[in-house]
């Protein structure tokens, strides 16, 4: 079992100042931190911003989904059912590994309040996990084609902490990994809720466009350069 102390190994990417804020950026599955480093030049942030990006690399482990092979995953897929897909014990204790780096960027002297937690597939369903339960004020939370992992339902143990922050979620329209659907019930749950949810396809399958990076490089600004 994973420890909550246990600092994941990532891709760090630091601007060219000195940082003031963060984005955690969580891989797919069977990804590493290595996927999503490169898009960083594509966001175009203004020039001179402060923000580091953090790409960590999953744990190995057996996914039994893809019969029992072991693969960089945040959590077990135990099979093809949204409502019963997510291995819960991994999921929370994958939470405490993304905790532990938000913990770390807080004690390098970057505030709660400007770190945002992102992530595809099922990086963002940690990130979304995370994020709701998370007891201090983030920036931001970002959710790539992903869902919920407790079926029709918002986490337990909701914080508070975190209902007004800006929650970006998007999704291909033509996803056959992850159906729309899913993300839309996410997203629907957190509005009935009064969540400061942000919505948006894209004509893609289980992907990320170029348009698609323009307009997070988009929200980002807003959430992090004041």
């Amino acid at each position: 079992m994973h420890k909550e102390t246990t600092l994941l190994d990532r891709i760090t990417i630091e601007p060219k100042t000195t940082a003031t804020a963060c984005v955690i950026w969580l891989h797919g599955l069977g990804d590493s931190g290595a996927g999503f480093a490169p898009v960083v030049p594509l966001l175009n942030l203004p020039h001179g911003h402060a923000i580091r990006f953090v790409f960590p690399h999953a744990p190995e482990q057996a996914v039994t989904i893809n019969n029992g092979f072991k693969m960089p995953a945040w959590y077990d897929i135990r099979n093809d059912d949204l409502h019963n897909r997510a291995d819960m014990d991994g999921v929370i204790q994958s939470e405490a590994l993304v905790r532990a780096l938000i913990q770390e960027q807080i004690d390098n002297g970057i505030l709660a309040s400007n770190i945002v937690i992102a992530g595809f597939s099922q990086g963002g369903v940690m990130s979304l996990f995370t994020g709701l339960r998370f007891e201090q004020t983030l920036a931001g939370i970002m959710a790539l084609s992903c869902y919920l992992p407790i079926k029709d339902q918002l986490p337990a143990q909701l914080s508070a902490a975190n209902k007004n922050t800006p929650i970006l979620q998007h999704h291909g329209e033509l996803d056959d990994v992850v159906l729309m659907s899913a993300g839309k019930m996410a997203n629907e749950l957190m509005e009935t809720e009064g969540y400061n949810t942000q919505w948006k396809t894209y004509l893609m399958a289980h992907s990320v466009l170029p348009q698609q990076l323009g307009d997070i490089g988009t929200w980002l600004t807003e959430c992090l350069i004041k």
